[in-house]
């Protein structure tokens, strides 16, 4: 009995329910952390900066009242909650070393993270549908995207984000984490978590699979396919200034896609597929998939969407 009793105590001493996590910034350059936050900070302003002026043009300006303005109205907002999320946990490693936090901290962290990311995966989707309408029939558009179908598609999309996330992370509860429960990232990612478990996870891989499934795995297609038609309306175009004109209203909508799923991927097939790679390779993608579109989205639509550029540049001149 006494070899069972200390196995047991051993057993005891190396899991728990409720642990700490320590979170992780860049591997190796713990010495420099407050030289690397000064990029960072950098990021985090112009992304904040960014989609806020977007918003408050979009919100301001009656000009901008139409479904396409909605709908990047929703992208910076999520945009937004995206970097939010994770501001308070990457600024406080490289500032304070402020590196333990608690498995209820993170469920919350992952709640805004990968929800803000389910929702802006559905605007790219909304947005797509808005495209294709202008372009391949344009004489429905505005009984198709009317304010109330607006509204319903934004219902739609909290409705699924929170559908699919809660069960997601209450699955987190019941399961055992090891002692030294390190991180790979500034924040809680779910994949990266659910690594740490001790105990069964089929149930949180399965759910999880059913979320790719639910998310990913559907708005991708529909983007592709809304692109490819979007694309063979135009070549029946005979014009080719009316082509290049069609087209490039397009590529804000393409690059916004290619900098949010692209590192999205990379960072989830680096979870699955690279376990061995070294652990530089996992923040410096972390960092790419948290930083990128928060980033780039504001400068893309300002650069190259007149009205948002006339309306920015009238609000900054004005000021």
């Amino acid at each position: 009995m006494l070899p069972i009793q200390n196995n047991m105590e051993i057993l005891s001493n190396l899991t728990s329910k409720f642990p700490a996590f320590f979170l992780t910034s860049i591997p190796g350059l713990e010495s420099v952390h407050a030289w690397i936050s000064i990029p960072f900070c950098c990021l985090y302003t112009v992304a904040l900066s960014g989609n806020s002026m977007i918003l408050f043009v979009i919100i301001t300006q009656q000009s901008l009242h139409e479904p396409m303005y909605y709908f990047l109205s929703m992208l910076s907002a999520a945009d937004l909650g995206l970097t939010l999320s994770t501001m308070s946990t990457t600024l406080g490693i490289l500032w304070f070393d402020a590196r333990e936090i608690s498995l209820d901290t993170c469920i919350v962290q992952m709640f805004f993270l990968h929800g803000f990311t389910f929702m802006e995966s559905g605007v790219l989707v909304s947005m797509a549908f808005d495209r294709y309408v202008a372009i391949c029939d344009p004489l429905r558009y505005t009984t198709s995207l009317t304010n109330s179908r607006i509204i319903q598609m934004g219902l739609l999309m909290i409705i699924r984000t929170v559908v699919l996330i809660v069960p997601l992370l209450l699955l987190l509860k019941p399961l055992y984490f090891c002692k030294m429960n390190t991180l790979s990232h500034s924040y809680c990612y779910h994949p990266d978590v659910i690594k740490l478990a001790c105990s069964d996870t089929r149930a949180n891989s399965i759910w999880g699979l059913i979320n790719l499934i639910l998310t990913t795995g559907v708005d991708t297609p529909c983007i592709i396919l809304s692109s490819i038609l979007i694309v063979c309306s135009v070549l029946h175009i005979a014009s080719p200034e009316e082509r290049h004109k069609v087209f490039s209203t397009c590529v804000s909508h393409i690059g916004a896609v290619t900098i949010f799923y692209v590192p999205m991927m990379s960072l989830s097939l680096v979870h699955r597929y690279g376990r061995t790679a070294p652990k530089v390779v996992h923040s410096m993608m972390a960092n790419i998939y948290l930083h990128l579109p928060p980033v780039l989205n504001p400068i893309i639509y300002s650069v190259k969407t007149k009205q948002i550029r006339k309306a920015v540049c009238s609000l900054l001149l004005t000021k």
